[in-house]
């Protein structure tokens, strides 16, 4: 029995990326060796990933296989136990006012939306930029209506969270995202907390987002969206990447056993 080895990472740094965007110079986000522990679980293991400017990354896998904490490292809601993680050529800061500027620039979408309750929906998109950014209230507002216009949800900005379905407070948390001018959103399953037919409203909003060049590492089981809108699928397994292509390449040939296991089952419903 061959333990099947994982496909080498490609390079994006002065290449072009899978997509056809040209990735210039230092790629935006850098992971090299990243590992991670939970226990004895080795979720992360010597993670090698290169995403470029404008790139879409979509990550997909069957569950417990290390999506959703890739994730969450690169924004260090999660600590590594080794490795690098850079942004934009920058080292992940440990803690302290690095981590917080850090935190300003890459935007994060998570499964259950992260509002807060108690404020109402303008309130939760100026939040950031006026805390963090010193926007002026006035211009945080403006920019904040501007973003919610683009959402769909600007008709909502005087409710609370509670009183919108599902699928518009994910739509203003990507808003929330987009006001501080990431560069670059990262979203952990967004959908999945979703009622089906709540779905394609968010989709649609994230392949604007892909379409208009923001840079986006996407944890999702939407293969529609993959195949849509990534520059490139990458699949994880057991806490591995265990190959990465353009989306046509991934879906109709998978180069891996586990990889064409992942997809007979999902595909197949």
């Amino acid at each position: 029995m061959t333990t099947e080895q994982p496909t080498p990472v490609a390079a994006t740094t002065d290449a072009a990326a899978p997509g056809g965007r040209a990735a210039t110079g230092t790629p935006l986000v850098h992971l090299a060796g990243v590992n991670k522990h939970f226990g004895a679980l080795h979720v992360l293991n010597d993670i090698d990933l290169d995403v470029a400017r404008g790139e879409v990354v979509v990550v997909i896998g069957p569950s417990g296989s290390g999506k959703s904490t890739l994730c969450r490292a690169i924004n260090r809601l999660e600590t590594i136990d080794s490795g690098v993680i850079e942004l934009d050529g920058e080292p992940l800061p440990a803690e302290g006012k690095a981590l917080a500027r850090l935190r300003s620039d890459v935007g994060m979408v998570f499964q259950s939306f992260n509002l807060f309750a108690h404020k109402t929906i303008l309130e939760n998109v100026t939040l950031g930029p006026i805390k963090v950014r010193r926007v002026k209230p006035q211009q945080a507002k403006e920019e904040a209506m501007a973003l919610l216009e683009r959402v769909g949800v600007a008709n909502q900005a005087e409710k609370m969270p509670a009183q919108l379905s599902g699928g518009q407070q994910q739509r203003v948390a990507i808003a929330r995202a987009l006001a501080m001018k990431p560069k670059v959103i990262l979203f952990d399953e967004p959908t999945s907390a979703l009622d089906p037919e709540m779905v394609n409203e968010v989709l649609d909003v994230m392949i604007s987002l892909a379409r208009e060049g923001m840079t986006m590492i996407v944890v999702t089981h939407e293969m529609g969206f993959a195949r849509k809108a990534a520059d490139r699928v990458v699949f994880m397994s057991d806490g591995q990447i265990v190959e990465q292509a353009d989306p046509e390449t991934f879906f109709t040939n998978p180069q891996s056993a586990r990889a064409r296991d992942f997809l007979g089952k999902i595909l197949s419903h």
